[in-house]
């Protein structure tokens, strides 16, 4: 999987590249402060790039003493590394733009550079169609941010397109230092959501959408020995899961049989399971009298209680740290 992760971001490195030099040459044939920003933007695709692929590199390492999880939270860093750098190119850009109010240069041959960008945009619409496409398959951080960042490019590069045909026809050239703006808000935007991305993996936020489904597999495969489950935390590393959990079995289990409950849960979960490999470190809890009401064990020796109903497992009793009904 990761040689495939690799074969996909050289790609978008080697592509990427092409198309920056061929906005630069738009830019030095029309003189356009939009295309030279659309041209900015496109460099740090080139870098992400190059650390995305570094980044893919880390990911695919091997555990070891130093990093006991692997080394996959480094696709949080590479995305946060890219929405800094589109953070970045935003800030000049709009730098750029406003250099340009104050001393605004005559354009020349759009025509050429209308054809320019088009045909940069169609080679970066294939590009990150094909990039979100293989994210999806590989469960990829580093290559759907990647992805992201190109098809934003894209969106920026049909309003370029549409503000020089705008300017061709009209002789209107204050457009384009408004396009230009008005791309530089865009990219800041952008940049933005990618460091928050990164900011959220690197301090675990739980993403409530793996939690749902988690439970979702559980609910559908529940045996009746787990009682019920709670305390549990999510943790993503690259394109794996680390869930921390508390499972309730019955007392009088033998130590051996425990273990085969837990070993059962945890395959049923990664089979099912199709965002990447999950693992599990499961907290075995003894029931008590208080979990009888709820217990589906109906031959159970040691009931003190008779059953009145299944309680669902869902965010509210599965995330805190208590025993259902307490």
């Amino acid at each position: 999987m990761q040689r495939r992760e690799l074969r996909v971001i050289l790609v978008s490195l080697i592509v990427s590249f092409i198309l920056t030099g061929t906005k630069f040459a738009a830019w030095y044939l029309t003189n356009s402060v939009a295309i030279l920003s659309d041209a900015l933007e496109s460099i740090i695709n080139v870098v992400a790039g190059a650390f995305a692929c570094y980044s893919i590199y880390l990911t695919g390492k091997p555990k070891d003493e130093n990093h006991p999880y692997g080394h996959g939270k480094v696709e949080f860093f590479s995305i946060g590394f890219e929405g800094a750098m589109i953070f970045i190119a935003g800030v000049l850009i709009l730098f750029k733009t406003a250099q340009y109010f104050f001393h605004p240069t005559l354009l020349d041959k759009l025509d050429k550079g209308v054809w320019l960008i088009g045909g940069t945009t169609l080679a970066n619409l294939l590009l990150g169609l094909f990039l979100v496409r293989e994210a999806k398959k590989l469960s990829s951080l580093t290559i759907r941010g990647n992805g992201q960042h190109i098809m934003t490019d894209v969106y920026s590069s049909l309003g370029l397109i549409a503000a020089l045909l705008l300017i061709h026809f009209t002789g209107f050239q204050w457009i384009d230092p408004l396009a230009s703006l008005l791309m530089g808000v865009l990219i800041l935007r952008k940049g933005y959501q990618l460091l928050r991305t990164s900011i959220s993996g690197l301090m675990d936020e739980t993403d409530m959408r793996v939690v749902d489904r988690v439970i979702e597999i559980l609910s559908a495969h529940r045996h009746a020995n787990w009682i019920d489950i709670h305390n549990m935390r999510v943790q993503q590393y690259g394109n794996n899961y680390h869930i921390d959990c508390h499972l309730t079995l019955p007392y009088y289990l033998e130590l051996s049989d425990a273990h085969d409950e837990l070993k059962a849960l945890e395959r049923m979960v990664n089979v099912e399971f199709s965002s990447g490999e999950v693992e599990f470190f499961i907290h075995t809890d003894p029931c008590i009298p208080l979990c009888c009401h709820y217990c589906q064990l109906a031959e159970c020796p040691v009931r003190q209680d008779r059953f009145t109903g299944l309680i669902t497992w869902k965010r509210e009793n599965v995330l805190p740290n208590r025993k259902h009904g307490e």
